[in-house]
């Protein structure tokens, strides 16, 4: 039993003794009145309920729009980086060793699109493709 049922049960057994000294006669005077106290604390329990899921659906919903950010970490990108430059170096070894000079550019075109594929995933709306809203709530803030 909890603070809240505790004066309830307070407010009840007043109520109770009230009626045993005033007598029959103020018996539904003192039931409603009783009832109005329970119907007070009934919708201040609901209007406290709907204020804090209301507060946690703007949350969630401020959350949600927010744009994401980088979805790797500085390790992921940093690794990405040094496995690009170690396999650069054999693969311009077998393009220009096979092309000469246009082997050797077909592999680099390759390795640095896979790299621009890479930013793109980690960092979207960084080659312009943002979202229509999300240049306008820019302007919000």
């Amino acid at each position: 039993m909890d603070a809240r049922d505790a004066d309830l049960k307070k407010e009840l057994d007043a109520t109770l003794q009230t009626r045993r000294e005033l007598g029959e006669e103020y018996e539904s005077a003192l039931v409603d009145s009783f009832l109005e106290k329970v119907d007070q604390r009934i919708d201040g329990a609901v209007e406290r309920r709907v204020r804090r899921q209301f507060a946690e659906q703007q949350m969630t919903a401020a959350r949600d729009s927010r744009s994401p950010g980088p979805t790797d970490s500085f390790g992921e990108r940093f690794g990405f980086g040094i496995v690009s430059l170690v396999l650069a170096v054999p693969l311009s070894a077998i393009g220009g060793g096979v092309a000469n000079l246009p082997g050797m550019l077909v592999a680099w075109a390759g390795i640095v699109g896979v790299n621009v594929v890479q930013v793109a995933r980690t960092n979207p709306g960084l080659f312009g493709r943002r979202r229509r809203a999300d240049r306008d709530d820019a302007w919000e803030d």
